[in-house]
């Protein structure tokens, strides 16, 4: 009797250890979002026309983003003009980049347009800073540009410090340590940007959609095979851009975008597992593409305003009747407004106007707006607008009357 008990014992033991060994491990690998069974630390998915965040988790926690980095490199090139056949000389500083890289040596030549093609396609490090010198003249300056366009895009938790995105730490100006690195939402925001607003987005998808590409350098003394690692191009349908990344600080990272009728949707992954666990990425971005795709479509939220005659002070009318208060009819121009919308989304429209206007009113100008907001943000905003204009009653329009009426009758 007592033995049983001891092996009872010693069997209860094993298991309580066996599920706190695979909470822990199930912990290392970063756990996953209950809704989704996400790897990821950081996952944003994104409506890549409105820029709103359709889901995410941790979306804006500041993370290292690997070669995920090279988006931003790509385009900044290619808004520099590097798409055209430029050659460049490649330098000790490229030439010395780690691997993953194209093996250039120092003094050799390339066309800047190749490059971006390694950039791209093999995420080559040394084609990186060749291309960041190409473009600024030094990584410093391109990094710098970087920053900056980053800012205009909104990113205001992104820090570029190299154009591949190895990891790196470096001071601001005034002595504040940052870490290269960037949010889930601020990098959808980037490649939202990429694919869809940058006047270079033509060349950019043509980049980044393309399979296999070959050259040599500029002197034609070296062959040269690239290869698109963004296996979602033939994995998934519709999709149309991405890159992947990977450093030991960042761990495998990816952003990508797909297309689906009229919906883009894009996501960001960051912190998606480390080696072996290399396909976590692609498991996760499917499952992000499937959920956007399920419960988002896009939904006419117009909804025509009632709008009552509204009365202006001091005015005389198109007939010219003047009164203490005359009345002027409303309109509104919009008869349409699409918005990407999931089930429990809530739309909530508000009417401004005032209670009444003062003369004079042109006509057609705008004296109100309808405001549409979305779970409580405000999405948009539609001008109403006078159907007709006032005058105001004043003397000077009084003595324009007079004078018009005595030239009417002396020309009887």
């Amino acid at each position: 009797m007592v033995l049983r008990k001891r092996m009872w014992a010693m069997l209860m033991g094993i298991f309580a250890f066996s599920i706190i060994w695979a909470a822990a491990s199930f912990a290392e690998e970063g756990g996953r979002q209950e809704e989704l069974g996400l790897y990821s630390q950081s996952a944003v998915l994104m409506d890549g026309k409105s820029g709103r965040v359709l889901w995410e988790k941790n979306g804006d926690v500041i993370r290292p983003m690997a070669s995920t980095t090279k988006i931003m490199t790509c385009i900044l090139a290619l808004e520099s003009g590097l798409y055209q056949d430029k050659v460049m000389e490649v330098s000790p500083a490229a030439a010395a980049q780690p691997q993953v890289h194209l093996g250039m040596r120092v003094g050799q030549r390339f066309f800047t347009k190749d490059l971006l093609y390694s950039l791209m396609l093999e995420s080559h490090n040394d084609s990186a800073v060749a291309i960041a010198e190409a473009a600024a003249g030094s990584v410093p300056e391109f990094a710098r540009r970087m920053n900056e366009k980053a800012r205009e895009l909104g990113c205001e938790d992104t820090w570029f410090i190299t154009p591949n995105g190895l990891d790196k730490n470096e001071l601001d100006e005034q002595g504040k340590e940052h870490a290269h690195s960037t949010t889930a939402r601020d990098l959808a925001k980037i490649l939202s940007y990429c694919i869809l607003d940058s006047p270079k987005s033509e060349e950019f998808l043509k980049i980044t959609r393309t399979s296999d590409y070959r050259f040599q350098d500029a002197d034609g003394k070296g062959d040269y095979q690239c290869r698109n690692h963004n296996a979602l191009l033939t994995m998934m349908e519709g999709a149309v851009s991405g890159k992947t990344g990977f450093t030991g600080g960042a761990g495998y990272c990816y952003v990508g975008a797909v297309e689906d009728g009229d919906r883009v949707f894009v996501i960001a992954l960051l912190g998606c597992g480390w080696p072996p666990h290399k396909t976590y990425k692609w498991s996760d971005a499917k499952a992000l593409f499937r959920y956007g795709e399920e419960n988002y479509q896009y939904r006419d939220i117009y909804r025509r305003a009632k709008l009552f005659p509204i009365g202006v002070f001091d005015g005389v009318a198109e007939d010219g009747w003047v009164s203490e208060q005359c009345q002027i009819g409303l309109f509104v121009p919009q008869e349409e407004f699409k918005v990407l919308l999931g089930e429990e989304d809530q739309v909530k429209i508000v009417k401004k106007l005032p209670k009444a206007l003062k003369a004079p009113v042109e006509k057609n100008a705008k004296v109100g707006e309808v405001e549409y907001y979305l779970n409580g943000v405000k999405i948009g905003a539609y001008p109403i607008l006078a159907k007709e204009g006032v005058k105001r009653f004043s003397f000077s329009w009084c003595v324009e009357k007079v004078e018009k009426a005595f030239f009417m009758q002396r020309a009887r």
